[in-house]
């Protein structure tokens, strides 16, 4: 059976602000879609809605374009001098879009409307208008602050009517921002108010002051798909994190390199060979002055104390390429040219 799912005005408008809510709209299409979820629309939220568009819709432009202002500032002063034209002219181009173009930010206002314009409008009838005044008489919730409370009291009531007419096996939902109004005022504000939690008994009704929220826990996988559909994109790296790891790289480079020397000298491919020995001019590549050495093998012991021997290979000649690729890459990336490999 879908769950009755009853949504306070302002949940919506929130919603409708904010243009990376657009996951959460579209776990609500697919659900109401595909009949999971029955959304319960009291005229009385179609109207505030529809009242607040044109205000919603303004605010959401203003915030937007006071937000392109921030990353223009931002360009003219740290972007890339040969860049800079190319992207500001881009930014531009959606600032002018955004201030002339309502669909620009009201296509989530759209999609709203049309989702609680899917069923018919309910109307508060005389007995809930009545149970209304009686709430208001009594002082209860949410009458217990000194506010007209009326359009809130009337959703109260008709929630209450949602529950009591659904079947047993059928589930219903209240969610609200709004919790002064509606939540426990003296302990934790996810619960709500003393004089409402009849109407919240597990499990066939619950009390909600999130859609995300909510979502999660009746379909969290839906909205984690839409979620990584509309907000994915490629995290860049830490400085910090690129640096380690070109670093690991090196010492693992400079390693492979060392035993390939090491074993050199222990064949007697290459000589170890004192300074009056040594020489110099011409440069002989069998040779190696003890020194150089002697300081070889302590910084290879102290590779295998810093890095692990179990990160020190051996690697097959796929696993050699694929080093020696990364750490051309990171260097790349920290100002090197391509290929740069040097130990």
């Amino acid at each position: 059976m879908a769950i009755r799912l009853l949504v306070d005005t302002c949940v919506w408008l929130d919603l409708a602000k904010n243009f990376r809510e657009q996951p959460v709209i579209g776990v609500l299409e697919d659900l109401v879609r595909r009949g999971e979820v029955e959304l319960v629309v009291p005229q009385l939220v179609l109207d505030e809605f529809e009242r607040n568009q044109a205000r919603v819709i303004e605010d959401a432009r203003r915030g937007l374009q006071s937000h392109f202002r921030l990353v223009r500032q931002a360009v003219n002063q740290f972007g890339d001098a040969e860049r800079k034209p190319s992207l500001l002219a881009g930014l531009n181009e959606v600032d002018h879009r955004i201030g002339v173009d309502g669909d620009a930010v009201g296509e989530l206002m759209g999609r709203i409307d049309r989702l609680l314009r899917r069923a018919p409008a309910l109307v508060a009838s005389d007995a809930v208008k009545q149970r209304v005044t009686e709430r208001a008489l009594a002082k209860r919730a949410p009458y217990h602050r000194a506010k007209n409370s009326v359009g809130d009291a009337i959703l109260v009531e008709m929630y209450a009517d949602v529950v009591s007419a659904a079947p047993d096996d059928t589930s219903c939902a209240f969610v609200t921002h709004n919790t002064k109004d509606f939540s426990d005022a003296e302990g934790d504000f996810r619960k709500p108010h003393v004089d409402l939690v009849h109407l919240f008994e597990a499990p066939k009704s619950a009390y909600w002051i999130s859609m995300v929220e909510f979502l999660k826990d009746y379909s969290a996988e839906l909205l984690g798909d839409h979620d990584f559909e509309f907000n994915y994109s490629q995290e860049a790296r830490r400085l910090q994190e690129i640096l380690e790891a070109e670093h690991l790289l090196f010492r693992q480079v400079w390693y492979n390199r060392h035993w390939n020397l090491r074993h050199q000298v222990e064949t007697g491919e290459v000589q170890v060979v004192p300074n009056e020995g040594y020489s110099r001019n011409p440069y002989r590549s069998d040779q190696i002055l003890a020194s150089v050495w002697g300081g070889a093998l302590a910084a290879a012991k102290r590779t295998e104390d810093e890095v692990g021997s179990e990160n020190l290979g051996p690697w097959d000649d796929f696993e050699w390429g694929m080093i020696n690729g990364k750490l051309s890459a990171l260097r790349w990336i920290l100002g090197d040219e391509w290929d740069m490999l040097d130990t």
